[in-house]
């Protein structure tokens, strides 16, 4: 059985003392690493990571071991194919001329698959936080919606859905809960 709660990656990367790269354990119980697999593949998927037999083995196989439909699987393997996480080997029956995927998991691209969903999460907040702090916001009393200045006007301070008058919003708030997540994500040195 392939053990991914002790398979060791490099997730983090940083300079200790500059001894080089610092090692951890990369398991599927780590809120990071688990929320990554389950964006990605899913409840079912992560069952079949958890419980997939060591080696090379044939989609039938791991859907006979992990308990897990047929097609979950095969969409599951596939997935982990486009990330690189898993590869396969064809080999073809040489009395019926069928073909055999072998499939086997290979977790070591995984530290550079999460730095890169970091950092499109930090992008995309950025991008959030840029929105926010270019924009007045307006909202009526009900919180039905939320609108920049221009729709606010346009639609002459008054909410579509219910009719309430629409208010100014201090989005102080959002801006601080924003940079926070950012700053999780792209730590100061």
């Amino acid at each position: 059985m392939f053990n991914t709660a002790l398979f060791i990656v490099r997730l983090i990367y940083r300079q200790v003392d500059s001894i080089g790269v610092v090692f951890v354990l990369a398991r599927l119980d780590n809120p990071i690493i688990h929320g990554y697999f389950h964006r990605l593949v899913g409840e079912n998927g992560i069952k079949v990571l958890e419980r997939m037999p060591e080696g090379e083995v044939t989609d039938e196989e791991v859907s006979r071991a992990t308990g897990v439909l047929l097609n979950v699987v095969r969409r599951t393997l596939f997935i982990l194919y486009e990330k690189r996480l898993a590869s396969y080997r064809r080999v073809r029956d040489t009395d019926s001329g069928w073909l055999t995927y072998l499939w086997k998991l290979d977790l070591s691209p995984l530290p550079g698959l999460i730095e890169e969903e970091r950092e499109r999460l930090a992008a995309n907040l950025e991008e959030r936080m840029r929105f926010e702090e270019e924009n007045i916001f307006y909202t009526c009393k009900n919180g039905c919606s939320r609108y920049v200045f221009e729709s606010a006007a346009e639609m002459g301070f008054v909410c579509p859905d219910c009719g309430e008058p629409l208010t100014y919003q201090d989005n102080e708030d959002v801006l601080k809960a924003v940079q926070k997540r950012i700053e999780k994500l792209r730590p100061r040195v």
